[in-house]
């Protein structure tokens, strides 16, 4: 059985990745998704202005070619800015994703494998975490946490955290009845080695498109934090709260605003899109 399964397993990645590679659309959320990440890698061996630099003489200006992008109220280059600031927007959505992760699938887990009164415990306290909207959730932990980004990284992970205990448990719960699982069960292996090796993995393709579709989230939930004080704090750079300060300014100088929107929504419409290709390319049924 576990000979078979090993493989199909790499047959299954194979056809995954063609399909993957025949999605145009895929292959650009694939494109921006990486441009975004290796800018915010990159941003410490690029030759760009220090991001926290101010100049009296440079408030407000136009971009121009000392300042591509403009320079922001207290001179400080936007292009530099922008480049760090993906750094803390990017990791705000990918730890995000983690702690939700971390916590949600364990939890998930137990519940779809177990059934019973765990499952009914478990589902009812998802149902009522569910029942607050999600942004609102992660304004008030952050607020009780306190205003910092990683404060409001584990708002948002934990307010996503619902969204993985259902699907784990759904996904569980169709993949316990196969005949593969009934065969460990009389093979005399336990429930802890059932669920790591045999359930776990046949229910990852679903939580990585739901873990990238949900980064996409947790960034526009980092900026709304930022926006509105609760994120990273100033004159630490992040999108969101580059967007806090350009509200103040913007018939003045509108570029202010203009580049961490423009950022946010395709780095946001690059998630979408790669969670879409790979939500194609991993289901089965397509195949």
């Amino acid at each position: 059985m576990s000979v078979a399964a090993e493989g199909l397993a790499p047959r299954a990645r194979s056809r995954a990745w063609g399909k993957f590679r025949r999605s145009p659309a895929a292959l650009v959320g694939l494109a921006i998704v990486g441009f975004f990440g290796l800018l915010a890698l990159a941003a410490p061996l690029l030759p760009i202005a220090d991001p926290l630099a101010t100049s009296w003489t440079a408030i407000r200006q136009a971009p121009s070619a000392a300042h591509w992008l403009g320079t922001d109220e207290l001179g400080r280059d936007i292009l530099s800015r922008m480049v760090w600031g993906a750094r803390a927007s990017l990791a705000a959505g990918v730890v995000s994703v983690a702690i939700a992760l971390a916590t949600g699938v364990p939890i998930g887990l137990l519940a779809g494998y177990f059934g019973g009164f765990t499952d009914m415990a478990i589902s009812r306290f998802t149902d009522a975490l569910l029942a607050m909207p999600f942004l609102i959730t992660a304004i008030a932990l952050a607020a009780f946490l306190g205003p910092s980004l990683m404060n409001a990284m584990i708002a948002i992970g934990l307010s996503a955290m619902p969204i993985f205990i259902r699907l784990t448990r759904g996904q569980v719960m169709a993949v316990k009845k196969e005949d593969y699982i009934e065969g460990a069960r009389a093979i005399g292996l336990g429930h802890v080695a059932i669920m790591t090796r045999y359930v776990l993995p046949n229910i990852v393709p679903p939580l990585i498109v739901q873990a990238t579709l949900t980064v996409a989230t947790s960034i526009i939930a980092e900026a709304s934090l930022s926006f509105l004080g609760l994120g990273q704090q100033a004159p630490a750079p992040s999108w969101g709260s580059m967007l806090n300060v350009a509200k103040n300014f913007l018939s003045q100088a509108p570029w202010m605003a203009l580049w961490p929107g423009l950022a946010i929504f395709f780095v946001v419409m690059g998630f979408n899109i790669l969670g879409d290709g790979l939500r194609d390319a991993l289901d089965p049924r397509e195949h």
